[in-house]
């Protein structure tokens, strides 16, 4: 049984495999790209969109608001998956209002985490398929562009499903 007030690091867990370091950073980078591209939107440049393509999406006003803050929530979900392989997962900072100082539970995170790459690969399978779309309220190099911008999102389902294995496989080990 996992004491839910535990304040400090498991020392029976065995370290999270290189590969899933790794494939968190690597997660927690893909939002970027996209996350750059819309901040651009909202700061009021086209950005690869026609300028009556821009006014009809509205990235104006609270346009821009949406956009701003679908930016910083993707990449702070992103930024999650490092929880998975990072000492803060284990044992939540103090600072985090309600749970900070407490061990999350482990199947909790991994069923959430799960659902959350399952959910992302579902959604973000798409803009493999960019391409195959007319957006006649773009320009063909803003196509194009914001094409490549999106593309490294399909990586983000698959990637936290693989660092959410191991940290199943991680914590199985340790006996939690």
């Amino acid at each position: 049984m996992v004491n839910m007030t535990t304040t400090h690091l498991d020392t029976s867990l065995p370290p999270p495999p290189r590969w899933a370091v790794r494939a968190a950073h690597v997660t927690a980078l893909l939002t970027l790209p996209s996350g750059i591209w819309r901040l651009l939107l909202a700061a009021g440049f086209t950005a690869g969109y026609t300028e009556s393509g821009y006014e009809a999406m509205g990235f104006t006003g609270w346009g821009a608001v949406y956009v701003v803050g679908l930016t910083v929530g993707a990449e702070l979900l992103a930024l999650l998956t490092l929880g998975l392989v990072r000492p803060w997962g284990e044992v939540l900072p103090r600072w985090v209002p309600f749970v900070g100082g407490h061990r999350p539970n482990p199947r909790a995170v991994t069923v959430v985490a799960g659902l959350g790459a399952g959910a992302l690969t579902l959604a973000l399978t798409q803009f493999a398929f960019w391409w195959s779309f007319p957006h006649p309220d773009m320009t063909p190099l803003g196509s194009t562009i914001a094409g490549i911008l999106y593309l490294p999102l399909i990586a983000w389902g698959p990637l936290l499903a693989a660092v959410t294995i191991a940290h199943h496989r991680r914590y199985r080990a340790g006996g939690l």
